[in-house]
């Protein structure tokens, strides 16, 4: 018998196997880690937005002033979310004295998972003694058409 060097094929094609599962969990923490950025760059967003307003409208009885123009200009906050979709701000229609942010263009995935997201200092929140997150959102629509809605002021 004689000496041979070398790899066999089914050595090559293990290594690729192995090399191949590294690289699938490696893209798989890649995009856990990308989604939860997002998430926290859309609750940091929010935060500013509702700073915001509340400072702005502070000497007023309402919030009934409030548009997307000037929110945005006004806070220097991107209308432009980090999923692609846009945020609004309007006056809450059965209450003058709250407005609601929403999160628009969502995934059924992003959608749910800022809707259970606690949302501190929101009406829905606040009301259920800290038990809810505090937002509403639709989570059942194709992907990018949902929409999570949380409602501020008193």
């Amino acid at each position: 018998m004689k000496y041979e060097s070398g790899r066999s094929m089914v050595e090559m094609i293990g290594v690729l196997a192995i090399m191949g599962v590294i690289t699938a969990g490696a893209i798989l923490l890649i995009n856990v880690g990308l989604n939860s950025s997002k998430r926290t760059t859309v609750r940091d967003e929010v935060t500013v937005l509702v700073n915001e307003i509340r400072n702005s409208f502070s000497g007023y009885d309402d919030f009934s002033g409030i548009g997307n123009v000037n929110v945005f200009t006004m806070t220097g906050v991107s209308q432009q979310n980090p999923y692609g979709g846009t945020y609004g701000v309007a006056v809450d229609p059965s209450n003058p004295r709250q407005f609601i942010v929403s999160i628009n263009g969502l995934t059924q995935s992003e959608c749910e998972a800022l809707k259970v997201r606690t949302w501190p200092g929101s009406i829905g929140y606040e009301m259920s003694g800290h038990k809810e997150s505090g937002a509403t959102g639709t989570c059942t629509n194709p992907n990018g058409e949902n929409v999570v809605q949380i409602t501020f002021g008193e």
